[in-house]
C-alpha cells in the first residue's frame, strides 16, 4: 500500500532506524535523530543496489516518486543509476575548480595569507566562470586563452600573466596527482600581450638621498616601521623579503641574513652580508620583536607580517610622493649609486638577487662571491652615512 504525506509527517524517531515503504522500491528511512531519508532499492546485473533520492520534506513524496521513476527507466535501459552518479562525482572531483581548490588547501601554509587570497580571487574572477566546471584533463590552451582575454582586453596585463601563472601551478598539480592533464599554459607562449615592466621610483641624486635618510631618522611613527625604513636603503631587499622575514633567517654570529629559496622571487636562497650599521639596527629591533617569530609583525597580530603598504605610507607621511620614492625603489637607488661608484656588476646583480641569464655563469656564481659582496655592502653603508651627514649649503 503506498505511503501518504500524513504518514511521513507523523513518523516518530525510534531508538533504531526503520523504514516506511512506498511502492516499486521506494521507501523513507526514519533515523533516530528524526530524519526521513528517501531511498530507492533496485536490482542491476543480478545485484541489489541502493541510491538516495533526498530528504523529506525538502523532497516531497511526489518528487521522490518522480525521481524513483526516472531511476527505474534507466535500469530498464540497462543503465545503472548508482554507477552514473559515481561517474558524475568523479568527473566533478576532477574539474578545474575542484583541483584548484584542492591545490589552494595544500599550499595555504607555504605562502602569505594575502597572496593566497589574491590567487583565490583571481580564480573566482577570471577563471572559474570559463573553465571551472570542465574536466581538467580536457581543457585545451584555447579554452584558457578565452578566459585570459578578458583581463587582457581591460588592460590588466599584470593580472593576466599572474592568473596564467596561477593556472599553470594548478595544471601541474593536477598532473602530479594523476588527473591526466598537462600544463597547457606552455602552449600560450606569445599569445598574450607582454606586461609592461614596472619602474619603481627611487631617488638617485646624492643630496636628495641624504635628505631622505635624514627624514627617515626623524620619522615619528612606530619604532618597527622606522627600523624597516632605515634597513631598506642599507639592504635594498624586495619589500616582501623585508617585511615578512622571520628571525630564524638572521645569523648574528656570521653577520648574515639568509633568505630561503621559497621566499625569493627567483626561488634561490639569497645570502645578505650584514654591514655594521644594519646589524646594529637588527639588534635594536630584537628589543621590540625578538621574542616573536616575525621581525616585523603587525601590531594586532604577531603571527602576521607588516602590511605591504606600511613603508610606502610612511614615505608619503614624510612628504615623498610615489613618483619620488617607493619601498621597492630603494633597489633602484642602490643599483644606480653602486654602478656609478664602479662596484663590480656581478656583485651588484648578486646582491639584488637578479636572475642570471647565462646558466653556466649562474652556476659559477652560486659561490655568491660573499667576501667581495661583504666589502661592497660595508662601503655602501658607509657611503649612506656620509650622505646622511652631508647637508646642503645654506
Amino acid at each position: 500500500m503506498p505511503l501518504t504525506d500524513s504518514e511521513i509527517r507523523a513518523a516518530k524517531p525510534r531508538e533504531k532506524q526503520y523504514k516506511l515503504y512506498d511502492e516499486d522500491g521506494l521507501y523513507a528511512l526514519v533515523t533516530p535523530s528524526g530524519g526521513r531519508l528517501w531511498r530507492f532499492k533496485y536490482v542491476f546485473g543480478g545485484k541489489e543496489k541502493l541510491i538516495g533520492l533526498g530528504q523529506y520534506p525538502d523532497v516531497a513524496l511526489k518528487t521522490a516518486r518522480e525521481r524513483r521513476d526516472e531511476a527505474r527507466r534507466k535500469v530498464a535501459a540497462q543503465l545503472d543509476p548508482s554507477a552514473e552518479r559515481q561517474a558524475v562525482k568523479v568527473a566533478h572531483a576532477n574539474d578545474f575548480r575542484s583541483v584548484a581548490e584542492e591545490w589552494l588547501v595544500k599550499v595555504k601554509g607555504t605562502m602569505e595569507a594575502a597572496t593566497h587570497e589574491r590567487i583565490k580571487d583571481r580564480f573566482k574572477k577570471w577563471v572559474y566562470g570559463h573553465i571551472g566546471s570542465q574536466p581538467i584533463a580536457g581543457i585545451v590552451a584555447f579554452d584558457l586563452l578565452k578566459a585570459l582575454r578578458v583581463p587582457e582586453e581591460r588592460g590588466l596585463l599584470d593580472t593576466t600573466h599572474r592568473t596564467k601563472a596561477d593556472c599553470s601551478r594548478v595544471f601541474c598539480y593536477g598532473a602530479a596527482t594523476g588527473r591526466g592533464c598537462r600544463d597547457i599554459t606552455v602552449d600560450l607562449k606569445g599569445a598574450l600581450a607582454p606586461t609592461r615592466k614596472k619602474k619603481f621610483a627611487g631617488i638617485t641624486d646624492p643630496l636628495k638621498l641624504g635628505g631622505l635618510l635624514r627624514a627617515i631618522d626623524g620619522y615619528d611613527g612606530q619604532p618597527t616601521t622606522q627600523i624597516a625604513l632605515k634597513l631598506a636603503p642599507y639592504l635594498f631587499l624586495r619589500p616582501t623579503e623585508l617585511r615578512a622575514a622571520p628571525w630564524t633567517e638572521i645569523d648574528f654570529d656570521r653577520k648574515e641574513w639568509r633568505i630561503p629559496a621559497e621566499r625569493m622571487k627567483m626561488e634561490r636562497m639569497h645570502v645578505i652580508p650584514l654591514a655594521r650599521q644594519p646589524l646594529a639596527l637588527l639588534e635594536q629591533l630584537q628589543k621590540f620583536t625578538g621574542d616573536g617569530r616575525l621581525m616585523f609583525p603587525t601590531l594586532k597580530d604577531p603571527l602576521r607580517p607588516m602590511s605591504e603598504n606600511t613603508v610606502n605610507s610612511a614615505l608619503r607621511r614624510m612628504g615623498y610622493t610615489r613618483e619620488e620614492q617607493t619601498g621597492h625603489g630603494f633597489r633602484t637607488t642602490a643599483s644606480t649609486f653602486l654602478n656609478e661608484n664602479e662596484e663590480h656588476p656581478d656583485w651588484i646583480e648578486l646582491q639584488l638577487a637578479h636572475k642570471e641569464k647565462n646558466t653556466t655563469r649562474g652556476s659559477y656564481n652560486e659561490a655568491q662571491k660573499l667576501s667581495k659582496r661583504r666589502d661592497m655592502m660595508q662601503r655602501w653603508a658607509d657611503y649612506l652615512d656620509t650622505l646622511r651627514a652631508t647637508k646642503p649649503a645654506s
